[in-house]
């Protein structure tokens, strides 16, 4: 029976999904995660890893593989993906290249390759922290934008529109930084991006390369606004609304960055902006969608997205790539403000309206949250199905309107400051 081995980190909201799709298809599975406590279920075999090390994963992987042969590595998120593709070469799996993957999970160096190719990416700067932010900011040309070069979910993603908005935005993404412990950790801890602002219509692809060609599996409309100052992600809806040309554009596109970068095989999660000029390219990951958002994807005679990635990771039969016909959507529950989570009310309200399949609420009470730019998590996620795109939309908003979330007041400062830094880094959408 094929063994695969699930790289999944402590901040991953995955581990349900991949297990149950390896169950379904009778794998044995073996768990490699920093903490045991993150799995929902735990599995038959199981590895302690430094996940943050990758060689010293590698070489844990390589020990466990001489009494347990692997024939699958899969990463969950951004990070764990660059692991995946390190531990498949030492183990000679089918593997995109590691060059490829960090260039995917490094905004900067995506763009450079991007940009060699000619492809449409924003206009792009990238600055040491230590750099003076008015200095830089005679030199920019506004709207722009500020971000890290490694985290996302919009973490530490502010736009400015002018010279004061921008040393602002410069100092707080920089001080983000150094609160998640990347700064001392080096590299692109120690470094910004800023880029101009596209306007436009954004959207989510979620594709699946064999062999360098590209199938797009959904493409996911974001129904609201995203001007900023920040960037918080809320709803994603599937089936797409836009023109069917425009759709062909965007997958082009997708297609033709997945190539730039040197991805061959496995999931590809891409973040788009459409306006007048075309689709222009913000993410290419070498993973898939984030969060609890896969459980609104459902293929053939409904084989989870998971299922499809294990099963091409494994050279299986993929019976079907088709996605459902119904519309669905997934609302990633923000926080309204920083605090302490007291409770929350209306579940069963919120359930109950036409449409909706799963609330999940992932915050406990007692835990400090924490709202974009800095924050690094959600309060939970809703998913919805329907018969239009329209529908879904509208029962994830009615759903959310029937929450109610009570937040307490925040920590006293030196408490807060202290709870912010190690804190984990988001869970990628």
């Amino acid at each position: 029976m094929p063994r695969v081995l699930l790289l999944l980190p402590a901040t991953t909201y995955r581990a349900e999904g991949f297990l149950e799709a390896a169950r379904r298809l009778h794998l044995d599975v073996t768990v490699g995660s920093d903490v045991p406590a993150s799995l929902s279920a735990q599995p038959p075999d199981f590895v302690m890893l430094d996940l943050r090390d990758a060689a010293a994963t590698t070489r844990a992987v390589l020990r466990f593989a001489e009494s347990h042969p692997l024939h699958a590595v899969i990463g969950a998120d951004d990070h764990t993906a660059v692991v995946a593709a390190m531990v498949s070469a030492a183990l000679g799996l089918p593997h995109n290249e590691v060059e490829a993957v960090a260039a995917a999970r490094n905004k900067h160096r995506m763009r450079e390759l991007l940009s060699r190719q000619r492809l449409p990416v924003p206009r792009y700067a990238k600055y040491a922290i230590e750099s003076d932010p008015a200095l830089i900011a005679r030199q920019v040309a506004f709207p722009c934008v500020v971000k890290p070069l490694i985290l996302s979910s919009s973490c530490g993603v502010i736009r400015a529109n002018n010279e004061a908005e921008f040393v602002a935005a410069f100092r707080r993404v920089a001080r983000l930084l150094d609160d998640l412990g990347l700064t001392a950790a080096g590299g692109s801890g120690k470094e910004l991006l800023v880029e101009a602002f596209i306007p436009g219509r954004e959207v989510a692809l979620e594709g699946l390369l064999s062999d360098g060609a590209l199938r797009v599996l959904a493409l996911f409309d974001k129904p609201d606004p995203l001007e900023g100052p920040f960037f918080e992600e809320t709803i994603y809806v599937t089936p797409s609304r836009l023109p069917a040309e425009v759709q062909a554009d965007i997958a082009a596109c997708a297609a033709q960055a997945a190539g730039a970068l040197g991805l061959r095989e496995g999931p590809v999660h891409g973040e788009l902006r459409v306006n007048e000029k075309g689709p222009c390219i913000l993410e290419v990951a070498a993973r898939s969608i984030g969060g609890r958002c896969s459980q609104t994807l459902r293929f053939g005679a409904g084989q989870s997205l998971e299922e499809l990635i294990l099963r091409h990771a494994l050279r299986l039969d993929l019976p079907s790539l088709d996605r459902e016909q119904r519309a669905a959507g997934v609302m990633m529950l923000p926080i309204p403000r920083g605090g302490i989570f007291q409770e929350v009310r209306g579940e069963a309200r919120a359930k109950a309206v036409p449409g909706i399949e799963e609330l999940t609420i992932s915050v406990r009470p007692g835990e400090r949250l924490v709202p974009l730019p800095e924050g690094t998590r959600y309060l939970g996620f809703l998913i919805a199905r329907g018969g239009t795109p329209a529908e879904v939309e509208t029962a994830l908003r009615e759903a959310h309107r029937r929450l109610e979330f009570t937040i307490g007041e925040d920590l006293p400062a030196g408490l807060a400051e202290a709870a912010t830094r190690g804190s984990p880094q988001p869970s990628s959408c």
